[in-house]
């Protein structure tokens, strides 16, 4: 016969006692990050540091170099910044680029969705846009002055078309691109709803391709600005006022180096807003918010 067990008090209350390590290592984990390390994990916190960084080393480069004709110190550059800021002229010549900028990067989305609808609605179309866009894509805007010159005079006309072609094919190419990868089956079901033309472009196609499309958005938006800034150091002045390129222009006729290292820091932070407050909330509130990214 075989002997019988028995369980103890003693192995039963070890048996089922809580692990007292893993509850200590799990209050080890909701124990709250320093202050100094949250705002460590934030990136523009980050970016903050690796710029204050490199503006200290811009400074003390300076410093060493004393030239402030060849280079001048980062305070003297921010301090013609906020100089320039105060008395309204730096603000006036962005008002005349950006309001350029916006006619000649407006008229090329136009351009670019009547190509690519186009493109998509046909075969003729997307041989037609590729054949355009082999040609003139690589064709830098800034080469088209002369031709602009001739056709439209010195002024904003010219501007406004060579901004239309350095937007028109970024945008147009992203866009098909996003056109030709949306899913078969999604276009399929579009169909079947009775959707064509138009319609099944405006509710199938471009809520499908909306990545593609806010990218082309983006890179038509980098080339108009460059594109605008080149194009106004060579003829930006219309009407006696002059933008943000022809002030860079003025100011190295003029010999004052900090005030066209403002200006380019002007350059550089009217692209980061746009980046940063425009494109980004454009994302964030249709591409995250649908999942189509993460």
């Amino acid at each position: 016969m075989a002997k019988e067990e028995f369980v103890t008090p003693d192995i039963l209350i070890k048996e089922f006692a809580p692990d007292t390590s893993r509850v200590e290592a799990a209050e080890e984990i909701k124990q709250p990050l320093p202050l100094w390390r949250r705002l460590w994990e934030k990136d523009g916190v980050r970016k903050c540091v690796l710029i204050c960084l490199m503006a200290l080393l811009w400074q003390i480069y300076a410093v060493w170099l004393n030239n402030s004709l060849v280079l001048p110190r980062f305070t003297a550059i921010m301090a013609a910044f906020v100089e320039t800021l105060a008395s309204g002229e730096l603000l006036s010549r962005v008002y005349v680029s950006l309001k350029v900028l916006f006619m000649g990067y407006f008229g090329g989305i136009l351009m670019a969705a009547l190509l690519s609808v186009f493109a998509v609605g046909s075969r003729i179309g997307a041989d037609l846009l590729d054949t355009l866009t082999s040609m003139f894509n690589p064709l830098p805007a800034i080469a088209l002055l002369p031709l602009a010159l001739l056709w439209f005079g010195l002024g904003a006309p010219s501007i406004i078309f060579v901004l239309v072609h350095a937007v028109v094919w970024p945008i147009a190419l992203n866009t098909l691109s996003g056109f030709s990868s949306v899913s078969p089956t999604l276009s399929l079901v579009g169909r079947n709803y009775g959707l064509a033309g138009p319609r099944y472009v405006f509710r199938i196609l471009i809520p499908a391709a909306f990545p593609s499309i806010v990218t082309g958005l983006k890179i038509g938006w980098a080339f108009a600005w460059r594109t605008l800034i080149a194009a106004e150091l060579v003829f930006g002045v219309s009407s006696g006022s002059g933008g943000l390129g022809w002030f860079i222009y003025e100011k190295k006729n003029q010999l004052e180096t900090a005030s066209v290292f403002a200006g380019l820091f002007t350059v550089i932070l009217v692209g980061i807003v746009f980046e940063n407050c425009v494109f980004r909330t454009i994302e964030r509130k249709t591409v995250y918010k649908w999942g189509m990214r993460s």
